[in-house]
């Protein structure tokens, strides 16, 4: 694959982008990544239960997709695509990672940050990571340096939760090394085996914890909380659960401020709103929906923080903001926080059917909102896109040349995103992460038989008979009547095609060899 250019002769290569954009200041740009929002949970989507005015900003100022996808189902998957420009069904191992997984991206690779590196712009992950982290798996120096990392794959700089926030280490990793880390007190971290002198889940009075695990949640206790994995020492660099977003918003804020005077590319990944749901004192209380409503709350609280930055030094004119989620909602994900018990008449995924972990459009049709004062007409857009296009979008608009492999699932789309088109894609792959993949193509979705989840947690299992589902989405959203035996040719035409699509490139060797056969999420469907 193509390796990262130096800047000066990455820019002798610049070439000119669409007209009117030619001779602009490059934009900075700020994807904000929801965790496990969905496409209903948003005031702008039609959520009524969580007041969201920072979000709904942007979609009154912007534009708002109604056919905006992740890649897959989950997490770490639809993470890789939004990073690689490529579908993570390629990448063997590409499930939900656990904390001391490999680095999932091969470093030096043309990524989504590598190609705006090389357009002249500064770069910074902040938030979420969970692609894993150095060269072999369980072989991390937690007490030295890390990598390779976010700094191997395109960032200049890092701010990041090494997987997630239900799985240790329960610690910030800056750059190449854990922040506040005491020399003195190092961290060990095991996820096959309870560490010497540790007290888990399994062995502590329940009556201390902070809530308990319906599922998955016993290993480890962090403040409290039960956790995936085993983990003792650095108690100085331990987060504190219920100001991870302040923290993490705060250094968003720090890295807008230090490079306000040249182009700036944040990839802020919100822990907001995955398990476990503790939510700062200020939010706690706020929606009626128990800690998943408040945390809501909370992320757009985030959002409201790095508006303002953008207002307050009078960058907002020249910042494109893209709001997304790496996949579909969930109520109950492995622990007992009422999220069932609190619904109320809040639909998570808004008229779409299942949610995370599903093959279903809940589990990949997210929020999709693009904001760029002056540059993108506000209003509703029914285009086709996906995050695994912003790779070949971004290229595009900063004047890059992709090369043969790079990027390759990555389709400029760039004139659908700025509103100066109203089609996108032709088709995109959607991905439960399981074995199941699906094809929409136009209106009409394809699903192959398999099985996947149903509901939003617990979940139910549905079996997908041959030849399929097939859906026609502009009169079914909610996926209820399977039309594959009503028009077989055309469900025979789409399955041929996404066959296609899947053997169009070769398979990737797997980076994080013996992740397979391991826990891949908080709680198995």
């Amino acid at each position: 694959m193509n390796k990262i250019l130096p800047l000066p002769l990455a820019a002798a290569l610049l070439c000119p982008v669409l007209p009117g954009l030619a001779a602009a200041p490059k934009p900075n740009i700020v994807i904000i990544y929801g965790d496990d929002i969905g496409f209903g949970d948003l005031q702008c989507y039609g959520g009524s239960r969580v007041r969201t005015p920072n979000v709904d900003r942007l979609a009154r100022e912007g534009l708002r997709f109604v056919n905006g996808y992740a890649t897959s189902a989950t997490c770490t998957p639809s993470r890789f695509s939004i990073l690689t420009g490529e579908y993570a069904f390629r990448r063997k191992g590409s499930g939900v990672l656990p904390g001391d997984a490999a680095l999932l991206i091969e470093p030096g690779s043309m990524t989504l940050p590598a190609i705006l590196r090389r357009a002249g712009y500064a770069t910074a992950a902040i938030g979420k990571w969970h692609l894993g982290l150095g060269a072999k798996r369980g072989a991390q120096d937690w007490n030295g340096v890390i990598k390779p990392g976010p700094l191997e794959v395109g960032f200049n700089h890092c701010f990041i939760i090494p997987a997630t926030p239900d799985r240790v280490p329960c610690v910030y990793v800056q750059d190449h090394r854990v922040f506040n880390l005491d020399p003195s007190d190092p961290i060990h971290v095991s996820y096959r085996h309870a560490l010497p002198g540790e007290v888990t889940y399994k062995t502590m009075d329940h009556r201390e914890l902070v809530m308990t695990s319906s599922a998955g949640h016993n290993n480890a206790v962090i403040n409290g909380i039960g956790r995936i994995g085993y983990m003792t020492g650095g108690k100085a660099a331990l987060w504190k659960d219920d100001e991870i977003e302040e923290v993490l918003a705060k250094q968003a804020v720090n890295f807008i401020e230090s490079e306000r005077n040249h182009p700036f590319f944040l990839y802020y990944a919100s822990h907001d709103i995955h398990v476990p749901r503790v939510p700062n004192k200020r939010f706690v209380g706020r929606t009626g929906m128990g800690p998943r409503g408040d945390e809501l709350a909370e992320f757009d609280w985030a959002v409201g923080q790095i508006l303002k930055t953008l207002d307050r030094l009078k960058l907002t004119d020249n910042t494109l903001v893209i709001l997304s989620s790496d996949n579909g909602p969930v109520l109950d994900d492995g622990y007992n926080d009422q999220a069932n018990q609190l619904l109320g008449n809040h639909k998570p995924a808004g008229p779409l059917r299942a949610g995370k972990y599903s093959i279903f459009d809940g589990g990949t049709r997210v929020p999709f909102i693009v904001c760029w004062p002056g540059k993108v007409k506000p209003g509703v857009s029914q285009a086709l896109v996906s995050q695994v296009d912003l790779a070949a979008s971004f290229a595009a608009l900063t004047g890059q040349r992709l090369g043969a492999g790079d990027c390759p699932d990555s389709q400029d789309v760039l004139p659908a995103l700025l509103g100066q088109s109203p089609t996108g894609r032709q088709s995109l792959v959607e991905w439960d992460q399981g074995r199941e993949k699906a094809l929409r193509a136009g209106d009409w979705k394809f699903v192959l038989p398999g099985r996947t989840c149903d509901g939003l947690g617990p979940w139910k299992r549905v079996k997908i008979p041959a030849p399929g589902f097939l859906f026609n989405l502009a009169d079914d959203p909610g996926e209820k009547t399977n039309l594959a035996n009503t028009h077989p040719h055309k469900a025979a035409a789409l399955a041929a095609r996404l066959s296609e699509i899947d053997s169009q490139f070769p398979r990737h060797a797997d980076p994080a060899a013996g992740l397979r056969g391991q826990r891949t999420e908080s709680k198995a469907p």
